[in-house]
């Protein structure tokens, strides 16, 4: 892995609610990505299709990264890729949207899970001290 910014990117503009509100703390993709994404990692979620701009929802930490068969998503790692989804024939039946091919339970995937980084306003006056009353 080389440094510089890395980015998890979501292509449907659908998931900047999920995203935004907290529901969407997870993404599930094909292939073994952790060579690309460790534990600890800081990235920014976007929201936009390849070769035009892309909306920076949020900055992010990477907290886990799973590299496993679509047979051995469990349902905790479905509902936090897609709260709408209950079962795995529906993520499955998502990621051949996504990839435009059929996706075999024996296919691998990484489970990326992610934490919005919140950055807080400074609320203290420029000698650090805090504001008093009058």
């Amino acid at each position: 892995m080389s440094g510089g910014i890395f980015v998890l990117n979501f292509y449907s503009a659908l998931f900047v609610d999920q995203l935004r509100r907290g529901r969407k703390t997870a993404t599930i993709r094909l292939g073994d990505k952790a060579r690309k994404y460790r534990r600890g990692q800081v990235v920014w979620i976007t929201v936009g299709f390849r070769n035009t701009p892309r909306e920076k929802i949020f900055a992010a930490v990477v907290d886990d990264v799973e590299v496993k068969k679509v047979s051995e998503l469990s349902p905790r790692d479905i509902e936090h890729d897609n709260p709408e989804f209950r079962r795995l024939e529906e993520t499955v039946k998502f990621l051949e949207q996504i990839y435009s091919r059929p996706i075999s339970m024996e296919d691998t995937v990484t489970v990326i899970s992610f934490s919005q980084i919140v950055e807080r306003p400074n609320t203290q006056m420029g000698n650090g001290e805090t504001p008093s009353q009058n």
